[in-house]
């Protein structure tokens, strides 16, 4: 899907209904993802990224390909982000611009969401950090 790299029509653009839906959305994200089997640890999925005056929901994968490194990413991860992204949208932090974008999505099965009340025992883990060189 993406090995030649990607580019920015390829993430999933999205509007914010007001500014402070950015941090919203950011903390959010950090409390949805994979969990570790053997302890409480959460492996964060995606993330908002504001490029160029504009908004995507990005799998951490994607951000490694805008980095210019080579990514595993399938559709399961595709997926995994529609349907967080689908998620963030039904709480009504962010709107989607291309709803065509969200073909695949993955069940709620294989997402974890940690509720904020409980965030303190859990282990919660990005696997990228934007804005620091890798």
């Amino acid at each position: 899907m993406f090995e030649d790299g990607i580019g920015i029509e390829q993430l999933l653009e999205i509007s914010l209904p007001n500014n402070e839906n950015f941090l919203k959305v950011k903390e959010t994200l950090t409390r949805i993802g994979i969990t570790s089997k053997q302890e409480n640890k959460l492996f964060q999925s995606c993330h908002i990224l504001h490029k160029k005056g504009k908004y995507y929901i990005v799998h951490f994968k994607e951000l490694f390909l805008l980095d210019g490194f080579e990514s595993d990413i399938d559709e399961n991860d595709i997926g995994r982000r529609n349907r967080i992204a689908s998620l963030l949208e039904e709480w009504g932090l962010i709107k989607i611009i291309d709803h065509d974008k969200l073909t695949n999505t993955v069940g709620l099965n294989q997402i974890k969401i940690i509720a904020f009340s409980d965030k303190s025992n859990w282990q919660l883990c990005p696997k990228y950090h934007i804005g620091k060189k890798k």
